[in-house]
């Protein structure tokens, strides 16, 4: 018998699920770990609303690191901004409308930046 396509993606329990072997994917025996996004080396500053309840937020995709350096750069952002924020599934996200901010401080650090959005 085929199994049923769909299935646990998320359990508060575990955390994500792995869609092949349905175990935590700390736990994954399949092999199939989550790709990571392809970087062209180019990092993206947008501002969004979506799904906020009409407050802002500073989005930052594309940056070419690992998790640690994401992290650690998501905290220089954050302090050079005053704000809060998280860094998720490779982007960081600034509470408020910081672009212009954070445009500069990504280019002293040596990242090539484009704005996207409106």
């Amino acid at each position: 018998m085929k199994k049923a396509a769909g299935g646990l993606v998320y359990s508060t329990l575990q955390g994500r699920m792995c869609p092949g072997c349905r175990r935590p994917q700390a736990e994954c025996i399949c092999g199939r770990k989550p790709s990571a996004p392809a970087f062209d080396g180019v990092a993206r500053v947008s501002r969004e609303t979506k799904g906020r309840g009409g407050k802002c937020v500073t989005v930052i995709r594309g940056v070419p690191l690992d998790a640690d350096g994401l992290a650690a750069l998501g905290k220089r952002l954050k302090t050079a901004c005053g704000s809060g924020g998280t860094v998720k599934d490779g982007v960081i996200e600034v509470q408020g409308d910081h672009c212009d901010r954070i445009v500069e401080a990504l280019q002293k650090e040596g990242l090539v930046v484009k704005r996207s959005g409106g």
